[in-house]
């Protein structure tokens, strides 16, 4: 073979090789669509044919266990999602439905024989549950553990233990929130400065100092210490839509900084969040309302008659970030934080002449 021939059969290989190379890689792309497709239509047979519903609406009871607590909602009799443990409690309903709406669009990333037994998935001790029903129907999730990335879990539905699934970990996240965060929290009265008519804060009880004497009985002892009060009366000459001059007593502290801040606190105050849904006494009494540190009690004008706002102070949380604190006559326990009643707790404790910050004199 001359020179000439073998080039030209070293290029016609080289052309060869190249085609085939082309062809390989559009076969892959080929096979990597039609398997890609195929996993997707065999994930949605099986979601049908495990009966889970595609409108989050037709949902009617949910009851999940997230590795630490179980849950279990319901729909009243006015269509109306409650948490069945608390079905008077405030229940943000979007959360629910935000459950509901990832368990319907469900898609799993990738379907295996369970070749291998339940514990090699973490699925002989399940991470979570979760049981959705649809009217007669229910479907039920177990959760294992988490893959090797640790974004997704191993799952088996409606107790098939031929199949494992893996899900992405949305749905396990979404059922890690506490019920306390689902709480609605209550919107405070509108506190600003030309609905307010009066303020009085009431200080913590005063200690009682020991005679060093028994009690004598019932007769003989004597009545608790009155807790020191502030009230703070707005006057306005000029009309009720009038800015307003503020006393306490006959003293006008409308300039004081103590009274700004106080007032500039209550028209932006808000609950952090829910601490306990119907306390027990002992709950209670830990956060501080056996003997409350202080109580606020707001009154305003809405809707064209007077109201009565009262707010119960209990004891600086653990972190010190807020207060424990109650609404009128409802036991529930919320949390605010300290930047809203910072004023209301200096004036508590030291009056209208206080200078101390209140977390300071409390101590």
């Amino acid at each position: 073979m001359t020179w000439k021939e073998r080039r030209n059969v070293t290029i016609l290989l080289c052309i060869a090789g190249a085609l085939f190379l082309a062809l390989l890689v559009v076969f892959g792309m080929i096979y990597r669509q039609d398997r890609e497709a195929a996993l997707a239509v065999g994930a949605a047979n099986v979601a049908a044919a495990q009966g889970l519903p595609a409108d989050p609406g037709t949902y009617t009871a949910l009851r999940y266990y997230n590795g630490t607590t179980t849950l279990s909602f319901a729909l009243d009799e006015e269509g109306k999602w409650i948490w069945a443990d608390g079905p008077d409690f405030p229940l943000n309903a979007d959360i629910v439905t935000g459950i509901l709406k990832t368990l319907s669009e469900l898609k799993f990333q990738q379907t295996l024989p369970a070749t291998e037994g339940k514990e090699s998935y973490g699925l002989d001790s399940p991470s979570a549950t979760l049981t959705a029903a649809s009217g007669e129907k229910s479907q039920t999730l177990v959760f294992g553990k988490t893959t090797t990335d640790g974004d997704s879990y191993y799952m088996m539905m409606n107790g098939d233990e031929s199949t494992v699934y893996i899900v992405a970990d949305t749905l396990v996240k979404q059922m890690q929130l506490p019920i306390y965060d689902m709480c609605v929290l209550p919107e405070l009265p509108d506190f600003s400065e030309l609905n307010l008519r009066a303020i009085t804060i009431q200080g913590p009880v005063p200690a009682q100092e020991s005679s060093g004497e028994e009690d004598q009985g019932d007769e003989a002892a004597e009545p608790p210490p009155e807790r020191p009060t502030v009230t703070l009366n707005a006057r306005r000459s000029s009309g009720e839509d009038q800015p307003a001059l503020w006393f306490t007593g006959n003293d006008n502290v409308t300039a004081s900084a103590l009274l700004q801040d106080l007032l500039l606190d209550l028209k932006n105050m808000s609950m952090a969040k829910c601490v306990d849904y119907r306390p027990s006494d002992e709950a209670a009494e830990i956060c501080g309302f056996h003997n409350p540190d202080a109580i606020l009690k707001v009154e305003y004008a809405a809707a064209g008659a007077d109201q009565t706002f009262t707010l119960t102070v209990g004891a600086r949380m653990p972190d010190e970030s807020g207060r424990y604190v109650q609404l009128g006559d409802d036991t529930t326990i919320y949390a605010v934080s300290s930047d809203y009643v910072d004023a209301l707790m200096t004036i508590s404790v030291s009056g209208m002449r206080g200078s101390a910050p209140a977390e300071d004199a409390t101590e």
